[in-house]
């Protein structure tokens, strides 16, 4: 029987396990990508938005060029434009500037955010060649399409798995270290390690088709919008721009009352949400019908076996956060088999990817869940009056417009989201007595507070302070009088990958109170201080997994 053997083996080709792939081989290891579609086969027109954390991640990855350069066109706005429909009134909208503009825009609801990536509008059937073919090009990953991973079983050092070619039929075993689950919403993987799904199974259905429509793009008065989202009493909807030409995506969200997919006329539905009549034209090229859930896992792992994105965790795509978290989930397990498989942290290290991963799904769930039930509020209480002539119907697109705008800023440009979550109770943070920032699914304060996303700034010369991390951990240091030479040795008393840092003492303002700061591989704070803890080697082995307790302090 043919067999394969590579260090992670990787159950699903999609965004969150191409990224995964990707990360391992940068770190320098070798990941094999197991994927059922052919290459090149488009994925389904779902997700539109890439994080700026996600971006940070691909400017990492040498890929964050690549994909600003694709989507839609460079000078197509990313607003957010609400209207009666999307031919008619518009009603507010929330500007969010063109990808030639994303990195010298000012003055608009995310343009200030503190990152050297801003988010990027881009289509996942345009997102996921570009990925596949960086992944692909890159030492160390390995594709197998047209493949199917059946059954696997775990022993004390290794992972088995059961493959078939879904082309030929043959059968093949993978055998592995470890074994990274992000085979998506209906996920072997989560069955095979026993986890189960709980939360909310039913927010709302959403009856969508993506349709080919050249002309729709000149009937939309005014300037051009990204997403387009229709308020009238007849039927609320939303028109997603896919290239920005000629294809669209649009969502007819159904109502209590409607409980099936084909409740409503789609026909019907698509041409009162844009707006036309019954001689508009169009093609449906693929109907992409969901049902939006808050659901979470009870567990991400199985000894050698872990769940990432949707796989670990389902909610409605409000924030555009259902990828992009999955890419997060993804980049914590990432490090932490790195530091695994090459020796310098023991397999413990791994007990805090449950841990830090499974709350922070559980809190951007409850957020998406609030999001979507507030806009099911909103589209059902859009007033008749929305749609008069003269001084009454301003009146009330004025206020509607009002409301609609001061509602969905917080998921279009969602600060907190990106840059406001943090770890709590992780057994590899050395926690001190700060408290971590409350934060929003828009509003969030950059803390230095152990857990919390490492604050980002640029140097006077321009440079970003992430751009001087090394790919492990970075010891940032604001005054070179102060000593590290203990942390230094301990970290190579333990082969723990540490480079220091130095900045000038005024660069990162207020951001950093602290003269020292220990950044992990992912960005986030491990541990801050004015001088060097009196026992630097229990603070390396507390941060590499060696102490499974999780420590308020270290001393």
């Amino acid at each position: 029987m043919r067999q394969e053997k590579t260090s992670v083996l990787i159950v699903g080709g999609g965004p969150v396990g191409l990224t995964l792939a990707m990360d391992l081989a940068w770190r320098g290891i070798d990941a094999l990508v197991v994927e059922t579609r052919y290459p090149g086969e488009p994925p389904s027109v779902k997700c539109n938005h890439v994080s700026a954390r996600t971006m940070e991640t691909f400017r990492r990855l040498g890929l964050a060029q690549k994909v600003r350069d694709t989507g839609l066109p460079a000078d197509y706005p990313n607003d957010a434009s609400y209207r009666t429909t999307s031919t008619g009134i518009e009603l507010a909208r929330i500007p969010i500037p063109a990808r030639n503009e994303r990195y010298t825009a000012t003055g608009g609801p995310d343009t200030w955010w503190p990152t050297p990536e801003p988010p990027h509008r881009i289509n996942q059937t345009f997102l996921e060649p570009v990925m596949f073919a960086h992944a692909a090009a890159m030492p160390g990953v390995r594709i197998l399409n047209r493949t199917q991973i059946e059954d696997f079983d775990q022993s004390d050092h290794n992972v088995i798995a059961t493959a078939r070619d879904l082309d030929s039929g043959e059968t093949f075993r993978i055998e592995a270290k470890y074994l990274a689950g992000c085979d998506g919403s209906r996920s072997m993987v989560r069955r095979k390690i026993g986890a189960t799904l709980s939360g909310t199974p039913v927010i709302q259905r959403v009856q969508s088709t993506c349709i080919r429509a050249p002309q729709l793009l000149g009937m939309m008065p005014g300037k051009r919008a990204w997403m387009y989202l229709s308020l009238n009493p007849r039927r609320c909807g939303t028109v997603v721009a896919i290239d920005g030409k000629e294809t669209w995506l649009i969502h007819n969200h159904l109502y209590d009352g409607e409980p099936d997919f084909d409740s409503i006329d789609r026909d019907w539905a698509i041409r009162t949400i844009l707006g036309v009549g019954e001689d508009f034209e169009y093609e449906i090229v693929s109907k992409e019908d969901w049902t939006g859930r808050r659901l979470v896992a009870d567990r991400f792992r199985d000894r050698r076996a872990f769940i990432s994105g949707d796989a670990a965790h389902l909610w409605m795509p409000y924030a555009g956060y259902g990828m992009n978290a999955g890419i997060a989930d993804a980049m914590d397990l990432s490090w932490m088999l790195a530091a695994v498989l090459k020796g310098w942290a023991p397999a413990s290290l791994l007990d805090a990817y449950e841990r830090e991963r499974q709350p922070i799904t559980e809190q951007v769930s409850k957020f998406a869940m609030e999001m979507a039930l507030n806009n099911m509020r909103q589209r059902k209480g859009t007033p008749p009056e929305v749609e008069l002539p003269g001084p009454e119907g301003d009146a009330v697109r004025a206020r509607v417009g009002k409301e609609a705008y001061d509602l969905n800023v917080h998921q279009y440009c969602c600060g907190g989201l990106n840059f406001g979550y943090f770890y709590a109770g992780s057994p590899v943070i050395a926690y001190d007595d700060g408290e971590p920032p409350a934060y929003t699914m828009y509003d969030f304060t950059p803390s230095t507070v152990p857990g919390c996303r490492a604050p980002h700034f640029f140097l006077p010369n321009g440079r970003s302070l992430y751009d001087l991390l090394g790919p492990d951990y970075s010891l940032l240091r604001f005054d070179p009088a102060v000593d590290v030479e203990g942390m230094v040795e301990a970290a190579a008393h333990r082969g723990v990958p540490l480079v220091v840092v130095d900045l000038p003492p005024e660069s990162a303002g207020d951001l950093y109170p602290h003269k020292l700061a220990l950044v992990r591989p992912d960005q986030h704070i491990a541990w801050r201080g004015d001088t060097e803890p009196t026992d630097p080697l229990a603070l390396i082995d507390l941060i590499r997994g060696a102490a499974v307790a999780a420590a308020r302090k270290a001393a």
